[in-house]
């Protein structure tokens, strides 16, 4: 069965860098759109962006653009999420999830388990 495992969450100050990391098996991976989003506490659902399966290009929202970059390696069947000058508004639970935007938003059913990321001083 399909499964995502995010790693590398943890705790950084504001100003800090995370490189977090999701591992996929059970389909396969080169054939699937990818997806980071997060959720904070309170919160619904943001999504972050995605890197397209097809033609390997990354789209990242506007309000993490510049900060976050996402790659794919399909050797390995990872994904990653490189967050660079981190703000305590970042805080949140970080997943990967299997598609793009409307297959991802509203629908958990191929979503990791997520990993906590903290930015505070």
């Amino acid at each position: 069965q399909v499964q995502l495992v995010e790693s590398g969450g943890g705790m950084v100050q504001p100003g800090g860098s995370l490189k977090l990391s999701c591992t996929a098996s059970g389909f396969t991976f080169s054939e699937y759109d990818m997806s980071w989003i997060r959720q904070a506490p309170g919160k619904g659902p943001e999504w972050l962006g995605v890197n397209y399966a097809n033609s390997g290009r990354t789209v990242v929202d506007i309000a993490v653009k510049g900060r976050f970059t996402i790659s794919r390696d399909n050797s390995e069947n990872t994904m990653s999420l490189e967050m660079n000058n981190l703000k305590p508004e970042d805080t949140a639970l970080y997943y990967c999830a299997r598609g793009s935007f409307a297959e991802v938003i509203g629908r958990r059913d191929y979503w990791g388990q997520g990993t906590q990321v903290t930015v505070s001083p």
